[in-house]
């Protein structure tokens, strides 16, 4: 298959696209190297990918319109397309919301364009978020609850997305996966993520905020169970699906301090602190749809894939 991953640079889209290249398909990769994070830790992680002839880097904007259409065009027949590239973060997004909407909204409206003047029209598989989710009072999460009530611009324009695709896949019959993705996390996770954050400040023996009595939870998810998600849902797609990600396996936030501090070896000093405004109680991801469609079964229990991060961790910074 050729598929144009778009955030190709990030976390998510650097594992997937090495996963890719290693079993011989052609890949794409887009980026514009954001400064949500420095371009460094970007540059690095595209130095991760496997050096081969079935790989090409285009940095470039989705927010370019004629750029997406160009970009598309001179590299059909696509057999996919995978839409990672975002503005992430939700406590980022409140202070930025128009710069969210630019990039997220316009942005896949952009590559959807782009996608629909082909013949045929690539599949397109478009990473949404569990934050869509909101303060959702049933757990777990299902794709069937109501998720009208977002509480972050971050997760609104995740939300706008889905009616988009849903949108154009009703219009135009292209065949569309939204992925909800519950917290990922591993080697290369982006530096602003608790648990990279956390790691860097105990290993270097400073305090870390702990927002909230400790009692709010996530449904931590390994990026190697991600990939294998993301990598079924691209050969599945078919009609228009919303399909959870997660490990079905939520975690406190004490507890995931606990975990990363004996990972790292050393006590944490924590710094207790409100709880955020945008940030949900819990995730918690029924994956019955995921274990069904795309035959996911997520495999990597929490504390292994924290210590193979932390462990990654203490190699990178040496």
């Amino acid at each position: 298959m050729k598929i144009l991953v778009t955030g190709v640079a990030g976390f998510i889209g650097s594992h997937t696209a090495s996963s890719l290249i290693n079993d011989k398909h052609d890949v794409v990769g887009v980026d514009n190297f954001d400064p949500f994070y420095d371009r460094r830790t970007k540059e690095s992680n595209l130095r991760s990918l496997p050096e081969a002839d079935n790989f090409q880097f285009i940095e470039a904007d989705i927010r370019d319109q004629e750029r997406m259409a160009e970009l598309l065009s001179a590299n059909a027949p696509l057999d996919a397309v995978l839409h990672l590239a975002a503005r992430a973060g939700v406590r980022p997004s409140i202070q930025n919301p128009v710069g969210y909407e630019q990039v997220n909204i316009a942005g896949t409206l952009n590559l959807l364009q782009a996608a629909i003047a082909q013949n045929p029209a690539p599949k397109f598989v478009f990473a949404s978020s569990s934050s869509v989710y909101g303060n959702n009072p049933k757990v777990p999460f299902s794709e069937d609850d109501p998720v009208d009530n977002p509480i972050s611009p971050y997760a609104a324009t995740k939300k706008a997305c889905e009616l988009i695709c849903h949108t154009y896949h009703h219009l135009y019959q292209i065949p569309i996966t939204c992925l909800r993705f519950f917290t990922v996390f591993g080697p290369r996770q982006r530096p602003d993520l608790a648990i990279d954050k956390f790691a860097r400040l105990i290993l270097a023996g400073e305090p870390i905020e702990m927002f909230g009595d400790g009692s709010s939870s996530r449904d931590y998810t390994y990026i190697d169970d991600i990939v294998s998600g993301v990598r079924s849902a691209i050969d599945r797609c078919d009609g228009y699906e919303i399909i959870n990600l997660g490990s079905r396996h939520p975690i406190t936030l004490t507890d995931m301090i606990a975990t990363v501090a004996r990972a790292c070896g050393r006590e944490p000093i924590i710094q207790p602190k409100p709880m955020q405004p945008g940030d949900v109680n819990r995730t918690f991801a029924d994956l019955e749809k995921a274990s069904r469609l795309l035959d996911y079964k997520p495999t990597t229990p929490f504390a292994e894939g924290v210590a193979r991060q932390v462990e990654w961790l203490k190699n990178s910074m040496v």
